[in-house]
């Protein structure tokens, strides 16, 4: 940890500088971009019935789209205001009314609705019932929804319980809440929306440096020598954070983005808020190295390889010594691992040349400053975490780490994830620590009552135990979410459908419905209306990426009836239980929650503080690893040497990635991205790549493997040759399920299919002939 505090927010520079300008044509006219005037004047259309609460939220309260941490329309990055188009498209769950009772009535017509449509409908009115054959949800009291819960609980083991929360505004109150509830239950098979984002970022941070979090601030973006975007869109993601870019660029950053596809939206921007940029448009990257999908690891061997071979020739030329010397271990089996490998093998891997590498190499050695930034380009793989190392491991060789303009930085795209596991509701984690024998034990005396000691399920793990025979000790036969839709976020979504229909009961516990709350459940579906962030008695607190931890007051305006605060519901239930102890459990208000967390993960001592509008503070100070002392057991980095990742294809099939349009995680906003005008169908690929095949932009064509087909069309966009991008969710019936990474367990989000026309596809009447394709396929990954 630091003892640097962090300095608060800094003043824009608002100058104007031409040689930045995207465009001399004012406002991008002509150019496909967002379009923020008209985005903003149709939300406010939207909630028009509900202006003045909407205005409340949005200068009150902390935003509950991406992790940077608005709170009001102020962040500790910058002086002035900030707003983005993810928010306001967000701001509808927050003022819209009950749905009308009606839609109800016929759960058939409610499964002609996609999500989009459904959120649409309005919120959850009251808890709600609907038993097999039934067509009706049926309006039931609370007291009946968490009895039958609750006697459904206590008639199976505790490890046949699973719960899971997304991070739907959610706040550190409930995820800390839901972490003590499902220990009191018994059981540990709890999990939360990292899972399918980020949570190799902490396995891997923990494993080479001690640390679970981004180990900088946004401010460090901001003067940095080099800002690396590493699978990362943040423009689209976290639009907020082109203002911190502008910034950067303006302080002669030079920003570098390392993905498959030349992102449009990292290229250049249009940011609102500046009128420079409003008008002419800024330039973001200034190069773009663009690696095959899954190449990450055979690239920065390349870059690390470079590096050694600069050393032999100019010693210091490359690697900080000072930094490895005095706070690193394993430089030397790093160096032996990297010089193994053939430069061949590397650029065949990465799918960049050798001088290419150099390059970035030579970029990067040329630093004094650096900031590695990442997100789901990294994560989503099955070798995710040594993805992760192996920045890290770039970072340890330069010294990026513990000081000013320096860091790494696993970028957050909920409002809320950061605080997920470091309130415990994760398997692998208690409150302030891992889930181990001494934090156990520390935990179990601030609680009082036991931790039970078997390792809990993540929720992949948690959706395939539903298949299991009857009888099986780990049969999850109780699904308790906290919002989520698996149907959309998971691989395999004929798969999902077949475990969450086998459940005996599925809770869902939520603000609004979605396709995976219309799906029918062995005994019972049980729907629990939510209150939103903005509700929540006594106000939350909410985690950024950076560490801050912002208070949200609770703001006056229209309510839900029956909505109740979730931290609420779970005590409630648990209470139900067990009554017999439930003074175990009992909060009588959240700041009660906020006390308890203070001692329960001493990093976040100083929650308890956090009472009004504005109220933060950053646990770990500015940097973590501080002039490079890392909270590991000797103090020090590690190196971890990373093997290359088979990633075999033959001839005329493509490595498959998924990637996100306008929408905010699964939920989607328009049919149409912005920064491409591609459609949710469009399959992006590149140019040369569809030549070969004789495929026409706008050409229907099918992309299929063993695990799915998805028929689109073909979009023709800068992405890299022999790699093909899918938009998410639509694109995931083309992922195996079951294939996770083996140190967090994120499920894989990236395979290889096959490309072809959809005539050619559909004109084979004999399947042998698509199976003899598929056979082929599997035969070169095996």
């Amino acid at each position: 940890m630091g003892e640097t505090k962090h300095t608060g927010p800094m003043k824009l520079d608002k100058s104007p500088k031409p040689s930045l300008w995207a465009s001399f044509m004012p406002m991008g006219v002509g150019k496909v971009k967002p379009h923020h005037v008209r985005d903003t004047l149709k939300v406010v259309w939207e909630n028009k019935d509900q202006l003045s609460y909407a205005y409340r939220i949005l200068t009150q309260g902390v935003c509950d789209g991406c992790a940077l941490g608005v709170s009001g329309l102020r962040d500790q990055t910058l002086t002035g205001p900030h707003l983005c188009t993810t928010r306001l498209n967000v701001l509808r769950l927050n003022t819209m009314p009950a749905m009308d009772p009606k839609w109800l009535e016929d759960v058939d017509k409610l499964r002609e609705f996609n999500s989009t449509e459904l959120r649409k409908l309005g919120r959850i009115p009251y808890p709600l019932s609907r038993k097999p054959g039934e067509r009706k949800f049926t309006r039931i009291s609370w007291d009946e929804a968490l009895n039958r819960i609750a006697l459904k609980i206590k008639s199976i083991h505790p490890k046949q319980l699973a719960f899971y929360l997304t991070a739907r505004g959610i706040t550190n109150e409930v995820y800390y809440t839901a972490a003590k509830v499902a220990r009191f239950l018994g059981t540990n098979n709890i999990d939360n929306a990292s899972r399918i984002c980020h949570s190799p970022s902490k396995t891997a941070l923990k494993r080479s440096l001690g640390i679970g979090a981004s180990s900088c601030s946004y401010k460090d973006w901001i003067g940095t020598d080099i800002l690396v975007f590493w699978g990362s869109v943040a423009a689209n993601n976290q639009p907020v954070s082109t203002k911190y870019m502008y910034a950067a660029k303006k302080a002669g950053t030079k920003v570098i983005v390392i993905n498959p596809y030349r992102e449009p939206a990292m290229e250049k921007y249009w940011i609102p808020s500046i009128w420079e940029s409003a008008l002419f448009g800024t330039k973001i990257a200034d190069d773009f190295y663009q690696v095959n999908i899954g190449g990450d690891i055979a690239f920065m061997n390349g870059i690390m390889k470079h590096w050694f071979e600069m050393e032999e020739k100019n010693p210091g030329s490359a690697i900080d010594w000072q930094f490895v010397q005095e706070h690193t271990n394993g430089i030397e089996e790093l160096k032996a691992h990297v010089a193994k490998y053939d430069w061949e093998t590397l650029e065949k891997s990465s799918g960049l040349s050798k001088e290419r590498m150099y390059e970035f190499a030579k970029l990067l050695a040329e630093a004094k400053s650096g900031v590695f930034v990442w997100s789901m380009g990294l994560t989503q793989h099955r070798f995710g975490t040594d993805n992760v190392s192996q920045v890290s491991n770039l970072a340890m060789l330069r010294g990026f780490i513990g000081r000013a303009h320096c860091g790494l930085m696993p970028i957050r795209g909920h409002s809320g994830v950061q605080g997920s596991g470091e309130m415990g509701a994760d398997p692998f984690v208690l409150p302030g620590g891992e889930f181990d024998e001494e934090n156990i034990e520390r935990i179990e005396k601030i609680w009082g009552f036991p931790i039970p000691r078997w390792q809990g399920d993540t929720i992949g793990q948690t959706l395939e135990n539903i298949l299991l025979p009857n009888g099986h000790e780990r049969k999850v036969r109780v699904l308790y979410t906290s919002g989520g839709n698996f149907l959309e976020t998971m691989p395999n979504p004929d798969f999902i459908r077949k475990a969450l229909e086998n459940a005996e009961l599925r809770v869902h516990q939520d603000i609004i419905f979605n396709t995976s709350t219309l799906l029918d459940a062995k005994e019972e579906v049980i729907i629990l209306p939510a209150m939103t962030r903005y509700e929540q008695p006594g106000g939350g607190t909410s985690t950024s990426t950076e560490r801050m931890v912002y208070f949200s007051p609770e703001i006056e305006g229209p309510r839900i009836e029956e909505a109740r605060a979730e931290w609420e519901i779970y005590i409630d239930l648990a209470s139900r239980i067990k009554p017999e102890v439930k003074h175990l459990i009992h909060f009588h208000n959240a700041q009660e929650i906020r006390d308890e967390i203070a001692v329960a993960n001493p990093n976040y001592d100083g929650i308890q503080h956090l009472k009004k509008k504005g109220d933060v503070f950053q646990w770990g100070g500015a940097w973590l690893c501080e002039d490079g002392v890392c909270p590991t057991a000797d103090g020090r980095g590690h190196f971890i040497p990373i093997e290359l990742p088979e990633l075999r294809k033959a001839e005329g099939q493509f490595f498959v990635t998924t990637r996100r349009g306008k929408q905010f995680n699964s939920m989607i906003y328009s049919d149409k991205d912005p920064f491409n005008a591609a459609e949710r169908y469009h399959i992006l690929m590149n140019r040369d790549d569809a030549a070969k095949f004789g495929i026409r932009e706008g050409e229907s064509i099918v992309a299929y493997n063993c695990h799915g087909m998805m028929q689109g069309r073909a979009k023709f966009e800068d992405v890299k040759q022999g790699n093909i991008a899918v938009y998410w969710p639509e694109g995931n019936v083309l992922i195996p399920k079951g294939v996770y990474e083996a140190y967090a367990q994120i499920p894989e989000y990236n395979t290889i299919a096959i490309v072809e026309k959809a005539e050619t596809f559909h004109a084979q009447k004999d399947q042998k002939y698509v199976e003899k394709r598929i056979e082929e396929l599997e035969m070169s990954v095996d």
